[in-house]
């Protein structure tokens, strides 16, 4: 069996939206924000999806607005983490 390329965890959508509103990838090169990439959503559990307009239609605003909390969260622990440990 080979898994879709549609498949994705839902989380990376909202990582990479806040990354846009933080503009991440203009403060920092490339390989730092592979990593801290790695480092946020190593923190969060996994929601898999094939479509996103299953998302839309079937999240509901709490859990949405929970979900995007989450994620600020992540990425502050992040950035603390890899600023401190930068080698």
């Amino acid at each position: 069996m080979k898994i879709s390329d549609d498949i994705h965890n839902y989380y990376e959508k909202l990582v990479s939206q806040h990354f846009e509103e933080l503009k991440i990838e203009e403060k920092f090169d490339a390989d730092f924000v592979a990593d801290l990439v790695c480092v946020v959503l190593n923190q969060l559990p996994t929601r898999y999806i094939r479509h996103e307009v299953d998302m839309a239609f079937y999240l509901p605003a709490s859990e949405r607005f929970e979900m995007e909390s989450n994620v600020k969260i992540a990425v502050e622990k992040a950035l603390d983490f890899m600023k401190t440990h930068r080698g």
